[in-house]
């Protein structure tokens, strides 16, 4: 009886919704087209990073070679995007990682995707306020922050910000005013400040390459000495690096990657309009990859033009392009540059507060969160109680909060997201067509799965007799996924926390990542050697399974970097998390309510009952 029990709450955990082809149904309203699309996914990724960024990573980490990190930063980039490209083709509905995660891997994995994407959109939101404040602020000669240090400080270090933000509250409550005015009316904010974004940005990499000098990207020792002369001897030669394109050698390089990659986070708010586009199945690949295509040219350019029109270590990391521009004797540029610097942080505060409520309403949807917060507003078709009730949480975060701390805990979110939905392009790639099977249906699947799993056997692993999906080679894919995921894990704990270099020569290391290694190739081939689903799409991941575990590496090895602390925090706002899960969200959710509706009768039971009728007439 226990152990009945036990199965029937894991069932649940485990349930998945029914993948249902085409366009459904939706409350909300179909106006956003391929370029709006477009234009928020190039604000949200394209943000002020992009005028700060360039400088703190070619001074530090990378020297010239800055372009080279930003080229591997977007192909790391790309291999989650491509993954999210198939799903918004497969599964054109709000929730983007969320929903994906719910109709492969499952009810409770799907909500902490989604809790974890809230988190990543308040805190996002919240620190891009306060930067646009921080930033109009320095504008005006800092008299804002001034005058509330002065009046109204606050002296709770390292939880309370130095003075609540009035500026940057405002700012947040007026663009959730923006976004439940309607989608349409919010595209059109982030089309124009996008334009002007990329119009300052295209005049930043014509002025680069006009006033720059190539000698900047082959330095020489000789070049260092006549700088270091005016400098204070204690600045060695070690520390600017050794000269030439790539002073900080290939270790620079990827460092600089590491930090670059965070600059194409963003995109994935596309795919939270499965139900606002006008062609979902079409658009959002197609807003993917060519917001990611435009901002990978405009991070390229403008560090180009950065580290040519000055050598990379006298840039200033803090405004590097007001700095460059001054070094090249055109200082009133400086000023067309700060209203790009504000245009970016607007786009990018739109990119981080459009998905927040369409997530939110997915959840809400599927009852696995309060039913009120999928409230819908009959005449402009948006997601109303979500979007007040995220907009005033950010606000009041933005208002009162020391956000510094707390911005690793979006990149945990983003990274786990992104890992999941790779897991989910590897395994429904190879699942059969997922349709409503009536009740005899069920039992010949049944079946078919108990005369597959009789006949199971290594060389049906990598020789499958069948030509196109079946439940078994699903569940062997299925499978291996989740071995995969595991034994990535272990191989990113090994490489980060047990830090010992390849050539390094020690014989445990080796054989421990030798031996992870062949287990992830044999359980790779084993996926690699089913049969795939065919079903026509707009978009399908290339070189499947091996794009989505680079990407799953990429991004688990990544999230290794945080520290404990940051681990801790998320471990608490996943305590939270499950609380409302497992004290509203399993009884609610719309599947449970599917569970206790009575199954349609089965071709056995219609028989039993027609005799019976039968037997009843005849007496």
């Amino acid at each position: 009886m226990l152990w009945q029990a036990l199965r029937r709450f894991g069932q649940k955990l485990v349930r998945r919704r029914m993948l249902e082809p085409g366009i459904g149904e939706t409350r909300l309203a179909r106006c956003l087209s391929t370029l709006d699309l477009v234009a928020l996914g190039v604000g949200s990724t394209l943000g002020a990073g992009v005028y700060v960024l360039a400088g703190e990573v070619a001074k530090d980490k990378a020297g010239p070679s800055i372009v080279i990190c930003f080229l591997v930063a977007a192909l790391s980039s790309v291999l989650a995007g491509l993954c999210y490209a198939e799903f918004g083709a497969r599964v054109p509905g709000s929730g983007s990682a969320y929903l994906y995660s719910y109709v492969t891997v499952g009810e409770l994995w799907a909500f902490t995707t989604g809790w974890n994407l809230i988190l990543s959109y308040v805190i996002g939101t919240a620190s891009v306020a306060r930067a646009w404040s921080s930033a109009f602020d320095n504008l005006i000669g800092n008299h804002i922050s001034q005058t509330l240090k002065g009046t109204i400080s606050l002296h709770v270090p390292r939880v309370l910000a130095e003075y609540p933000d009035f500026f940057a509250m405002g700012l947040v409550l007026l663009l959730t005013g923006l976004l439940a005015l309607g989608a349409s009316e919010s595209a059109l904010v982030t089309k124009v400040f996008t334009g002007v974004n990329l119009l300052v940005l295209g005049f930043v990499i014509i002025s680069g390459f006009i006033k720059g000098d190539l000698h900047n990207w082959k330095l020489t020792e000789e070049d260092y000495s006549l700088t270091m002369n005016g400098l204070n001897d204690t600045y060695s030669l070690g520390l600017l690096g050794s000269g030439g394109f790539v002073p900080f050698g290939f270790e620079g390089i990827l460092r600089g990657a590491a930090t670059c990659f965070y600059a194409f986070v963003g995109f994935d708010c596309i795919a939270t309009t499965g139900e606002e586009a006008q062609n979902p199945q079409r658009s959002i690949p197609m807003g993917i990859v060519i917001s990611l295509s435009i901002c990978f040219l405009a991070y390229f350019g403008v560090s180009s033009a950065l580290t040519l029109m000055m050598p990379y270590y006298q840039l200033q990391p803090e405004s590097p392009l007001p700095e460059a521009f001054l070094h090249v004797g055109w200082a009133p540029a400086r000023y067309l540059v700060a209203v790009g610097s504000l245009c970016a942080l607007s786009t990018s505060l739109l990119g981080s507060m459009f998905p927040m409520p369409r997530v939110i309403y997915a959840m809400a949807e599927d009852g696995l969160l309060f039913r009120v917060l999928a409230r819908v507003h009959s005449g402009t078709h948006t997601p109303i109680v979500a979007t007040v009730v995220s907009g005033i949480i950010a606000a009041f975060m933005a208002f009162l909060f020391e956000l510094t701390d707390l911005v690793d805990l979006m990149s945990i979110g983003t990274l786990l997201a992104y890992s999941l939905v790779s897991i989910c392009v590897l395994i429904l790639r190879y699942q059969p067509d997922q349709e409503m099977k009536t009740g005899e249906e069920e039992m010949e699947l049944q079946e078919e799965k108990t005369l597959e799993a009789e006949t199971l056997t290594l060389q049906a692993l990598f020789c499958p007799v069948n030509s196109i999906p079946s439940p078994l080679s699903g569940q062997v894919v299925y499978v291996c996924s989740s071995l995969l995921a595991l034994l990535l894990t272990v191989l990113c704990l090994v490489l980060t926390q047990w830090a010992i270099p390849p050539l390094s020569g020690d014989l445990v290391w080796v054989t421990v990542v030798a031996l992870i290694l062949v287990l992830i190739l044999g359980i790779a081939g084993v996926i690699w050697r089913q049969p795939q689903n065919c079903s026509p799409l707009h978009f399908k991941v290339p070189v499947v399974p091996l794009l989505p575990l680079v990407s799953i590496f990429v991004n688990v090895y990544l999230m290794m970097q945080m520290t404990a602390g940051t681990w801790a925090r998320f471990g608490i706002w996943m305590l939270i998390g499950f609380a409302i899960y497992f004290g509203y969200g399993i009884q609610h959710s719309v599947e449970e309510v599917k569970s206790h509706r009575p199954l349609p009768k089965t071709r056995a039971q219609t028989i039993d009952l027609d005799l019976t009728s039968s037997c009843i007439h005849s007496i």
